[in-house]
């Protein structure tokens, strides 16, 4: 008798885990998209907020910062000295990478208490991170501009992304597992 290559059963729980963490990543992302169109062409509150929070630091760090919102654009400029140095996007404001770690942690597993209090940790971590991105980006943009799109499309975004997968393999090791 022939074996199958694939047996459903030994591949359950990891297709229905892909189709969970997909199916939440879509609808987080529709959601997201039309909260993102209702503010078409200026920037979400989000991105604002994101945006004013990264000025406010970067002004405590002795680098005056204001904010303005681009009225054309879903934008948002942080200005030292009167001079544009960075345009905040709405894609910058860390949500989408808080609804692939949303979508993970619900999809890995049955609810559990602990998600009350992981969850919320880890989206105050990413937001952190991502705060911390985009005044990194800040200095690039003012002293190495010829870096920018290497440290913005690369190294920045993959760090943001390693801070997840730690959080991540945290949950698996730590909470998800069923102790004995």
């Amino acid at each position: 008798m022939k074996k199958d290559i694939f047996s459903w059963q030994e591949f359950k729980p990891t297709i229905l885990f892909l189709i969970k963490f997909i199916g939440i990543y879509i609808v987080g992302n529709l959601l997201y998209g039309f909260y993102i169109d209702h503010f078409d062409p200026r920037p979400d509150p989000i991105t604002h907020e994101v945006s004013r929070e990264t000025a406010w630091v970067l002004t405590l760090t002795g680098w005056p910062t204001f904010i303005q919102d681009h009225t054309m654009k879903p934008t948002t400029l942080l200005l030292h000295e009167e001079k544009s140095i960075l345009a905040v996007y709405e894609g910058c404001n860390g949500i989408n990478t808080m609804i692939i770690f949303v979508a993970f942690i619900l999809a890995f597993g049955p609810l559990k208490r602990t998600w009350l209090w992981f969850v919320p940790l880890g989206i105050v971590i990413i937001h952190l991170m991502n705060l911390l991105r985009i005044i990194l980006l800040f200095y690039v943009s003012e002293y190495m501009p010829h870096f920018m799109y290497f440290t913005h499309k690369y190294l920045f975004t993959a760090s943001l992304y390693g801070v997840i997968f730690l959080l991540w393999l945290w949950w698996i090791k730590r909470y998800s597992i069923q102790r004995t």
